[in-house]
């Protein structure tokens, strides 16, 4: 089945791109088609572990170079939107690699205005979660830079920030503004950035909710691929993908490219 209708692509990264530090087979390759033939390209994480700056050279690394402008970013995301709401004193609870995309905010431990949230994996403990909790009482904003549930290490499936996310939520009462996918902002920014509208732009992904049921809800085309955290359940997910492919590397096909562009 070819996908006609699509004027830009949004690509994940880990699980999409690459796993770990091994590239997906034929993911340069497959970027390269997509500029030959004309289609913007952004590339679309949630990650909270890498600046926006070290994504750029993970891909660059990986044959795969983008402009800083080109990656979509939960942080940078996250960063957008505290701007907009005039938040200046924030408390956060990222990776410290993280910091540099909040770099223009006063960082706090003293009646934050807000709690920016992410995936501190290990580094979570019960003091770290308790003293967040905290802030949420004293009135503070709780921004989930995003609500993956789980993702793929070496070592298998792994926690990843919504589980925590929630836990606060649950516990101060609060509900947390998402700032990464899968809200319906971050897709709307993200097709805006290659000046488009969401129905003209293609997401493809490994996560059946945030690559996914997030783009289908943004009005985008969701397209998942059998790589990364993908599992067989994924594939009749609510909503299901609009494609499935076997890996990033069948996208050419699917768009119709002929070989060499």
């Amino acid at each position: 089945m070819r996908l006609t209708r699509v004027a830009g692509v949004l690509l994940d990264l880990d699980g999409t791109l690459y796993e770990d530090d091994t590239p997906i087979p034929g993911a340069a390759e497959v970027v390269a088609r997509l500029r030959r033939a004309g289609l913007p390209v952004r590339f679309a994480t949630n990650t909270t572990r890498m600046s926006r700056r070290a994504l750029g050279d993970r891909l660059a690394a990986l044959g795969i170079p983008a402009a800083a402008e080109e990656i979509i970013s939960a942080p940078v995301a996250a960063a957008t939107w505290l701007r907009a709401a005039g938040v200046r004193r924030i408390a956060l609870c990222v990776p410290d690699v993280t910091f540099e995309d909040f770099a223009e905010f006063e960082r706090t431990a003293e009646r934050p205005e807000a709690v920016i949230v992410g995936d501190l994996g290990s580094a979570w403990t019960f003091e770290r979660l308790n003293r967040a909790f905290r802030w949420l009482l004293d009135g503070a904003a709780l921004v989930a830079v995003q609500k993956n549930r789980y993702w793929k290490t070496a070592d298998g499936l792994t926690l990843d920030a919504g589980a925590f996310v929630a836990a606060l939520e649950f516990a101060a009462g609060v509900t947390a503004t998402l700032t990464g996918k899968p809200s319906p902002t971050f897709f709307t920014a993200a097709a805006a950035s290659m000046g488009l509208a969401p129905a003209d732009v293609m997401m493809v992904g490994d996560d059946a909710v945030s690559d996914v049921a997030g783009a289908r809800g943004a009005g985008c085309v969701g397209v998942l691929v059998r790589t990364g955290k993908c599992r067989a359940a994924d594939e009749v997910g609510d909503p299901a993908p609009d494609f499935v492919l076997d890996s990033v590397a069948d996208l050419p096909d699917a768009l119709g490219l002929a070989e060499g562009r």
